[in-house]
């Protein structure tokens, strides 16, 4: 089995704040978290800890980006 294939049986919960962050998030670009209002950023740490968001961290600035797997 692919790895494609369990990701499209999986399915990860989400509230409707979530749902609504991830879709503005891009899944071509790094954002600085700080971008974001602060209850956007922590919805974004929720994320980030379900896989849903990629965290990185470039001279000392977090930049966040959507998982395109996730992405709908």
């Amino acid at each position: 089995m692919k790895l494609r294939e369990l990701l499209q049986s999986f399915t990860i919960a989400m509230s409707n704040e979530e749902s609504e962050v991830l879709n503005q998030m891009s899944t071509e670009s790094l954002t600085p978290i700080h971008a974001y209002t602060p209850r956007e950023q922590f919805v974004i740490e929720s994320l980030i800890r379900k896989a849903l968001v990629s965290k990185v961290i470039k001279n000392g600035n977090v930049l966040v980006m959507a998982n395109e797997a996730y992405k709908p």
